[in-house]
This record gives structure tokens, sequence and C-alpha cells, in this order.
């Protein structure tokens, strides 16, 4: 068996199997519609409306060609630097202690050291404003290419956002759930000073996690101070040696961080891909653990509701059939889905009107759609009760800052529309218009964008190193702020551009961005799609 029988562990919940079709496994490359299917819980939606052109083949070619360049004139400049005859900016041990192991890994740093460091005024851009739809930035130069950097004193102002995750507009410096903060701020004070297991519990954090649990519809919740520590401290109180992980490829950090502490056998399915599951499914419970044959403790399947570097919305659905059918457990990461998805804000199982109780823990974080900080892990009550005692988060770090744990009660009762008004519901359906308007734009300017037609994290496809830093600079330029990410954060010949899209966008903010984008895309030829559309545009979104 795959894992322990319900009631036999805390992460169990005793639901009985779905039956669902299998469907086409596989990463999709474009499918559109939308089918229902019978499940104990009634019709609900499976909708494929997912793209992942191929990269052109010139393309790739090119961009692998560069790689090569920069590999030997990498190696070149290592060399030039090993004989003094070029200075060398990255950190080196000292004389007497080169004989040891090194404490600055040289090799893998070839990258950082060669590539990297010319991208890098890419990134790190100090803010000077609230994260909202539009940001001030402050300016910077470099005198030794972007080792470091000193600041101009000037600030550019009014910055279209289009990088951060603040996908439902509520990291904000005004309204009522600033209002709430700055009130509970006055009582309560900024810092908690402890931990939750010793004097740290407030009754905010009650309130939070009593409200946690009725907005994702299932027994218990349990709120922690950081979502990357959500995590990787939580992961290894639930699974052990004995135990074996079934991780997508394209799992976040924190994730994979959390099952290599735990010491659990881990194994890498390719992404979204049923087949790949199954077959490792498979070979677990036909061969069990290595060497001794015996039967794992527990399987445990672990994926993301929205990859934050993909744009694609996990196969939630065809995961729960095998879960069940294999008896393992799953893990659900809704870090980028919870807030941004499904037509009540309730994530990936909202968004196929799945039951909370189909998933055996449900993870998520408080950073983005709710405009604050942490995370959260929601699922039976003897799930919550065992990570009380157990999890490291709980035990020994800090509690979380009483203003945070407002914001986030405030915006998820707005969310919920427990406040009285319909602005949750509102900036929903207005994230959801403004994600279909900013894609299918995307599309017919003839951009490669990777992701759910649903999803507002939109990847687009730059591949060239050299691009994808021009691309941001030139973006900043026309005061519009976006994310650039390269190998190894992707894979080699797929750097991209990464798009936010936020309810607090408006019409006018997407088509300046999209205007400026047409330009600069034109300018550094990387409208690299060879099927571009002119769809008529969907003004009403409909789940």
């Amino acid at each position: 068996m795959g894992g322990k029988m319900p009631g036999h562990d805390p992460i169990a919940n005793g639901r009985p199997g779905l039956v669902l079709h299998s469907g086409r496994n596989g990463v999709v490359k474009s499918q559109a519609g939308a089918k229902e299917e019978d499940s104990p819980h009634g019709p609900y939606k499976v909708p494929f409306h997912e793209s992942f052109e191929e990269t052109p083949m010139m393309v790739a070619v090119i961009t692998y060609m560069g790689y090569g360049v920069l590999t030997l004139f990498g190696y070149l400049r290592d060399f030039l630097r090993s004989r003094g005859i070029e200075h060398c900016h990255n950190a080196m041990e000292r004389e007497e202690q080169k004989d040891f192991v090194p404490l600055y890994q040289d090799f893998e740093n070839f990258y950082t050291r060669n590539v990297y460091m010319r991208l890098r005024d890419n990134w790190n851009r100090p803010i000077c404003s609230v994260p909202g739809a539009c940001f001030d930035v402050m300016e910077r130069v470099s005198d030794d290419y972007n080792w470091n950097f000193r600041f101009t004193g000037n600030i550019l102002q009014g910055v279209i956002n289009m990088g951060s995750y603040n996908y439902l507009g509520f990291a904000e410096n005004k309204g009522p759930c600033m209002e709430a903060a700055a009130e509970v701020m006055q009582t309560y004070g900024v810092g908690v000073c402890s931990t939750r297991q010793e004097i740290g519990n407030l009754d905010k954090h009650e309130e939070l996690e009593e409200l946690t649990a009725k907005f994702l519809g299932v027994e218990a919740a349990m709120a922690f101070g950081m979502g990357f520590a959500t995590n990787s401290m939580n992961i290894p109180a639930l699974v052990k040696k004995g135990c074996l992980i079934l991780s997508d490829e394209l799992n976040h950090v924190s994730l994979v961080l959390g099952a290599r502490l735990s010491g659990a056998t881990i194994r890498i399915f390719k992404h979204n891909n049923m087949k790949s599951l199954e077959q490792l499914l498979r070979e677990a419970i036909v061969h069990g653990q290595p060497r001794t044959h015996r039967p794992w403790k527990k399987i445990l399947i672990i994926v993301e509701g929205i990859y934050s570097m993909e744009g694609s919305i996990v196969r939630l659905p065809e995961v729960v059939v095998l879960k069940r059918k294999y008896k393992a457990y799953l893990y659900l990461d809704e870090a980028h889905s919870i807030g941004a998805v499904g037509p009540t804000g309730r994530g990936v199982v909202d968004y196929f009107g799945m039951d909370p109780r189909d998933v055996d823990i449900m993870m998520g974080t408080f950073t983005k759609s709710f405009g604050a900080a942490g995370g959260y892990i929601g699922g039976s009550k003897a799930l919550v009760d065992f990570l009380r005692a157990n999890s490291h988060s709980a035990a020994y770090a800090t509690s979380m800052s009483p203003p945070v744990a407002q914001q986030i009660i405030s915006s998820m009762k707005c969310i919920m529309g427990d406040d009285g008004t319909t602005i949750g519901q509102d900036r929903i359906t207005q994230l959801l218009r403004n994600t279909r308007y900013f894609r299918q734009r995307l599309r017919n300017l003839g951009f490669v964008i990777y992701g759910n037609d649903d999803s507002p994290v939109v990847p687009l496809l730059i591949y060239l190193p050299a691009k994808t830093g021009a691309f941001g600079r030139e973006m900043l330029k026309r005061r519009i702020g976006v994310v650039v990410v390269g190998f190894p954060a992707t894979t080699i010949i797929e750097s991209r551009a990464r798009f936010c899209v936020s309810a607090a966008h408006t019409r006018e903010m997407l088509d300046t961005v999209l205007k400026e984008m047409d330009e600069v895309g034109d300018l550094l030829n990387v409208k690299y799609s060879r099927h571009r559309r002119q769809q008529q545009l969907t003004e009403e979104p409909v789940y």
C-alpha cells in the first residue's frame, strides 16, 4: 500500500475515491474548451486553456551558440583572473585557507561571475513606495559592471508595476484594511517577541486561523510568519526516512528544500504529466523501498496550484484520482493561486469545483493576494494538531506580527464578502478580466507566452540572455517595471520576462504596457510566435 490507512495518520482524511476521466496526459501544448465530469461532489469544470509553444529551432540554435560563446569567454576570463591580469571581484579564500575545503564554491559560481553579474542591474532595484499598481523606483548606477551599485539620489516615479504578486490589489496604503491594521498596531504593537508555543500566541492569531479554515472549507488551519518556511519547515514534520515524495519538476525551491530536509526519498515527475506521475506511483507500489523492498511508510505527492515561472495550473482532478487510486497523500501549494483563481477566490480547488477534503494538506501564503506576509496549512484537525506539536516553525519561529495578521483578516473578510461589500468579489472578477485581456493581446502581438489563460502569472519567452537583460532595461526606460528571469531559474534556452497581472491595474495601464511592449518587441526582435492570433477580445469573464 502507498500510505497508512485513514485514521492512523494525521494527514489522512478517509475520503472515497473520485471517478474522473484520465484526460490528455503530458504538458498541454494547445487545448481549449471545458468538460464537465461527474464526481461524488457533483459536476465540475476541467478547463484546458493552456499553451506552451515550442521553441523555434533557429532561436534554440542561436541561444545555445550564445551560451557556448559565453562559456568560452568565461573560461578565458577566469584564466586571466587566476594570473592577476584581470581584477577578480568574486569572493575568494585567503591564501592560508586554500588548502582546505573552499568556503566559496568556484566552479558552481561560473555562471554568476560571467553572465548573471552583467544582467544584475535588472534585479534587486529598491522601490520607495507601496508596491501597488504603480510604484517609485530608486535609480542606481554601477562603475564595475554590476558588481557594486551606487544610488544617484533620483527617483523614477509612476512606474507601472507588472512584477509584484499583488493579485487582488490589497497591497495598498489606504482603505479599510490599512486602517484596521493601524488600529491593531496601536493596541498590540508591531512585534510579538516569542513563539506560538511559548507566550506569542495572540487572540488575533486564533481569529486568523479560524477565519482561514472557514475560507478554505477545512476543519482547521495553522498560520505561520513566513511563507517560505511554511514549506521548508513543515514538510520535514510530515514525512521522514522511509517515506517517498513525488515532486513536480517545476516545484518551488521552498518545496524542494523541505523535501530534502525531511530525509525522505525524492523522485521527480515531469511537469503536470499524469503518465509520468502514475508510472512513479506504480513503481513505488510494486518495488517498495530500495534494497529492502518494504512498503513505503507514506507516499506524498507535492504540486503547486499555479506554477510561478510557467503560469500553468495544476491538473488537480487527475492528480486526486491518482492519489486515491494508489492511496497516497497530496500536498497542494497554493501560494500563487489562493485568492487569484476560482469564482470566489479560493484557489484551484474552487477553480475546478472540487471538495477541499480531496486535498490532504492545503498550503498557501498570505504574501500575494492578501497583501501581507506569512503562510498557512489547512486540513483535518488531526493534521493541524500534529503540526502544532511537531512543526519547527511553531516551536522556534517568532509569531506573526499583529498588524500583519489583521491585514490578512481584513482582506480575507473582504474576499469572502463578510465585510458587507462586494469589493472582494469585484476584484476577483476584475483580475480574471485583466488576465484574459492581457494574455490575449500579447498573443495577438506575436509574443510567445506560457500558461493557462486564467493564470495571472504571464511568462513571455525571450530566450536569449542578452535580450533578456535588454528587455528589462528598455521597459524600465518606459516606466514599466517587469521581472526578467534566466538560467538557472529557467531552462537554459527559456529565459523570459514574467508579468503578474493585478486587479489594481486599469485597462488604460494595461494598454500602455502593451503599447510599449509592442515597440520593445520590434526593437529587440522577440516576437517569436509562429501562431499570431487576431481573436475577438473577451470582455466579460465567465467561470
